[in-house]
């Protein structure tokens, strides 16, 4: 077959592009969302400590940032049919997480986390400041994205093989369980002099490496980077299509050898379409399901954000979102919430 005309690359540019820009207004909706979610979630805390009942209730959207407790959750409503009374929000981020990796690779981390989305900026103003990122050499960057899995595989073994539905149910009432996301707050509000130092030493990394955090140390994407081997759907490339520019490994965030494969298997691939939007010859890169059968990117795009938004729509017709602590047991508790350990 002849290599696609100069009118073909052309023509598909604007329409992939596009690909882009929607991306970009998907990650920081979620970016401003969760922002101004925690500086309400700041108010709130304050109104709690001067003895006032807030004006507004407290946001759920920072519960994204607890999926540690929503894994004991989920065990426990797979387990026994509880669904968390006391943090329902951070079960239905957690679930909606699954189901978008599930069917659409890391769809979470590529559209939708605002961690990835901070990460992929700050790696790109490195790039700006130094006039490159830095890649290690391949053994030493293998060696560090095993450290994900194996505090993934920590994080399992504790809470899905030892830990009890009983004894899940007793922390999911405990007062530790019901602040935490007023202890996750003063985490970063309150940081001790350890705390800035580690978060300075991945500010200067991820600077240097791209996505330094999500690549070697998130163990929440690298239980959905292994759930997403399951997805039907996975960027395809079309050999006949390709002219070889190199221009979808060049920009994969995840610094994947696109341009080598046929089809992405890996659980580094987050789904985000970049590398798609950047090839210049039409029908060459796209979305596909199994059997090389195309998928529009939009069609991907959308059912992203369907899944996602949509089971928190769902959670919330159906009475699993907000949180089930009152302003008497907030009262009780905030005097002494810097004291709380983890039972």
């Amino acid at each position: 077959m002849a290599a696609p005309s100069v009118r073909q690359e052309q023509g598909s540019r604007p329409a992939r592009s596009g690909i882009r820009v929607i991306r970009y207004l998907v990650q920081w909706s979620v970016v401003f969302t969760v922002a101004y979610g925690g500086i309400r979630l700041y108010w709130f805390l304050d109104s709690i400590e001067a003895a006032q009942r807030p004006l507004f209730e407290k946001p759920l959207s920072v519960e994204g940032f607890m999926p540690i407790g929503a894994l004991m959750a989920l065990k426990l409503w797979v387990a026994e049919g509880l669904f968390d009374p006391v943090h329902p929000a951070a079960l239905v981020i957690f679930i909606c997480a699954l189901l978008v990796s599930l069917l659409l690779k890391k769809g979470f981390c590529g559209w939708i986390c605002p961690v990835g989305t901070v990460s992929e900026l700050t790696y790109k103003a490195g790039r700006a400041l130094l006039g490159r990122n830095l890649s290690p050499p391949w053994y030493l960057d293998y060696a560090l994205r095993s450290v994900k899995y194996v505090l993934m595989a920590f994080f399992l073994y504790i809470i899905v093989l030892k830990m009890s539905p009983q004894s899940i149910r007793a922390f999911l009432f405990t007062p530790y369980w019901k602040v935490a996301d007023l202890k996750l707050l003063v985490f970063f509000t309150e940081m001790s002099a350890t705390t800035f130092t580690v978060l300075s030493i991945l500010l200067i990394s991820s600077l240097l490496v791209k996505n330094f955090w999500c690549r070697y140390l998130c163990p929440y994407g690298a239980l959905l980077g292994l759930l997403s081997l399951l997805s039907p759907v996975k960027v395809t490339r079309y050999p006949q299509r390709c002219i070889h520019c190199h221009r979808c490994t060049r920009s994969c965030p995840a610094m994947l050898p696109v341009e080598e494969k046929e089809r992405i298997y890996s659980p580094e691939c987050t789904g985000c379409l970049t590398c798609v939007s950047r090839c210049p010859s039409d029908g060459a890169l796209d979305p596909a399901l199994p059997g090389m059968r195309r998928l529009s990117p939009l069609v991907h795009i959308l059912m992203v954000i369907a899944i996602f938004w949509g089971g928190i729509m769902t959670a919330k017709a159906s009475g699993h979102w907000t949180a089930g602590v009152g302003f008497k047991e907030y009262r009780e508790i905030v005097p002494h919430l810097r004291e709380l350990e983890h039972p």
